[in-house]
Formats: C-alpha cells, structure tokens, sequence
C-alpha cells in the first residue's frame, strides 16, 4: 500500500513546519510528503524542503487551491496503483498522531468508503472569538457522532482518498456527468471541499469521518477574517446545490440549508416580538415555564462545550455572546443567498 500526503500551501511559512511535524509524527507515515507551494511570496518553499518534504511549484495557476492540487494530481496518480491512498491536507492544519491509521482502517472495515474525511477541532488564541468557534466546532463533531461518523463534507483540513476513487472523479467530470471542468477538484466552485463531497457521493462511495480522524486547524483571528471565510464556505455551499439540484445525495443538504433559513426568520421574529411586546405590553414578570426552557437551553448549550474547559462552559452560560454569533452567522447566510439570487459575482478570498 502506497500512501502519498498532498499539501496546498499559499505564503504558510509560519504553520508549514507544524503541519509536516504531525505528518511525521503519524503511526502509519505516508511513504511521501509532497508540499504544493502555489503562489507563495515567502519561505514555504524553502522551509518545506528543509523539512524533509518534496515541493511541486504550480505553473502559472490562477484557479486558486482546486487548480493546483489539479496540476499536483495529475504526475502524481499517473504514477499510483488504485489501491494507493491520497491524502489531502491544508498548511494550516496538524493531525493527531493516528489519523492516517485510523483513516487506512476505515477503508479496510469497509469496501464502499471511497473517503475518510477528518473531524476538525479549532486551535488555541484569538481571544473570545476563537472559544466561540472551538466551541461550534466541538458541536459540529458531536453532530457527526449523532449521524453514526457519517462525513458530511470532506473537509479540505483532512481528507485520505482512494487513488482510484480520484480517478473515477475526473473521468466523470469529463463525460459530464458532473460538473467542475476536466480536473480532479471542480475549478467551479469556491468550495472545492464540500463539491468533491458531493461529486464521491454522486459516484456511489460512503464518506465516513472516524472518531480517530481527529485533527486541529486555524480559527479566524478578527470579525473580518471570519465573515470573507464563513462568506465563500456558504455561498459555496449554495452554488454548489444549485449547480447539482435536488438529488438523493443532495436533498440532506438542502434540508439543511432550509433550516438555516428557517432559522433566520426565526430568530427576526423573535426579536421582533420581544421588542414589539416590551414596548406594548411591557416587563411581565417572572415564569415559572420560561424560566425552566431558558435553563435547560443553558444546560445544554454548557454541556455540549464541557470538554472544551470551564471558560467555554462559562461564555456559553449567559446565551447571549453565542446568541449574537448566531446572529454572525445567520447574517452570513442571509448576505449569501442575496448574492446568489442578484447574481452577484463571487470571490475567493484567501484567509
């Protein structure tokens, strides 16, 4: 078994040294650790070479990450068997020693897995807005437990591809029968990620994300960073269903996104009420009833960060720093789905 690890790197000459250590520190080492150094103005290069790693320089690639893991793909599975393994893993990421065993298991339990895709955990620092995305990250893993380790999207942080499963991809992009270009990753979608998830879907494979599968990647550092990150991963997400349609694969995800919506109104008619009831009816007292559904809300919001420490359970406690990242998000969503509908042009911005 081969077991190749592909890296995408833009200007990551701080984070690169991290993620190829977590490489070297895996039970199971990939046999080759190739770094993609696209575009880069700094050190990346360099340091990954000095580091043990192969680099592969992009030729002029104005397709952002999916044009050049497409360019890297291309020599690298002409060279792979179909039971050789890819992994696909962001800069600015480091996987737990036991990943690529974990993943390499997956697939030998079960012959459908086309994909193992990681389970991401948030980093330390930036403050009270990088707990706030550790702690909806750490709900986000206990959502995929809920759904028996099913990978909803094949997180370009860390994701272990059969090489034929790959191949399979690009052969289907070019006869059409799905989207993206004639590439591995679609050069459509500002998603590349959550496309491919649907594209392996599309083709038959399960996507599983292990409770091994663990790993810890970059949180935004300030309110901007976030909102142009959370921006392309939503209006991506949306293009990418419009650009698929209703399907088997793809009618969970449109669930899903009608309970975002479903969710933004509520949360508008809410706060319209509460302030249309204030001022009309005023301050109505105590209630025995609301004040037992607001405390089991606390107790559930505490206890799904508890293993994120005592501070988290604390900014979960008062409902409102996370009612006002809901908020965030919901505002995301809904400047997402005004984009699409006036056909507004998208951009990728690197975060």
């Amino acid at each position: 078994m081969t077991l190749v690890a592909l890296i995408p790197a833009h200007d990551e000459q701080d984070r690169i040294v991290a993620t190829l250590a977590g490489l070297y520190r895996q039970t199971r080492r990939p046999d080759r650790i190739v770094v993609v150094a696209d575009n880069c103005s700094d050190r990346t290069a360099r340091i990954a070479e000095y580091c043990g790693a192969e680099v592969f320089l992009p030729t002029d690639n104005r397709d952002k990450k999916a044009g050049a893991l497409n360019q890297a793909l291309a020599p690298l599975l002409a060279d792979l068997d179909d039971d050789a393994y890819v992994l696909v893993q962001d800069a600015d990421t480091v996987l737990n020693p036991d990943f690529v065993r974990c993943a390499v298991e997956a697939f030998d339990e079960d012959g459908t897995v086309g994909a193992v895709g990681g389970i991401f955990y948030g980093e330390q620092g930036s403050g009270v807005l990088g707990m706030l995305q550790r702690m909806e990250y750490q709900r986000y893993a206990l959502e995929i437990r809920r759904k028996k380790n099913e990978a909803v999207v094949l997180t370009g942080t860390g994701t272990l591809f059969r090489a034929d499963v790959l191949r399979q991809v690009r052969d289907a992009r070019l006869a059409g029968t799905i989207g993206g270009g004639d590439g591995y990753y679609s050069l459509a979608s500002l998603t590349e990620d959550d496309e491919m998830t649907k594209a392996v879907k599309t083709l038959g494979h399960r996507t599983v994300s292990p409770d091994g599968c663990w790993l810890v990647t970059e949180v935004m550092p300030s309110i901007g960073k976030l909102w142009h990150q959370r921006l392309r991963w939503q209006r991506g997400a949306l293009e990418n269903l419009r650009d698929y349609g209703w399907t088997k694969v793809t009618a969970p995800y449109f669930r899903q996104q009608m309970l975002l919506g479903a969710g933004a109104l509520a949360l508008a008619l809410f706060a319209l009420f509460a302030v249309l009831n204030l001022t009309l009816v005023g301050w109505g007292g105590f209630s025995v009833f609301w004040t037992a559904i607001t405390l089991l809300f606390v107790a559930e919001r505490t206890l799904t960060v508890r293993r994120l420490g005592w501070r988290a359970a604390l900014l979960a406690a008062p409902l409102i720093p996370e009612l006002l990242y809901d908020v965030f998000r919901q505002a995301v969503f809904v400047r997402s789905l005004v984009d699409l509908a006036l056909r507004r042009e998208a951009r990728w911005v690197a975060t």
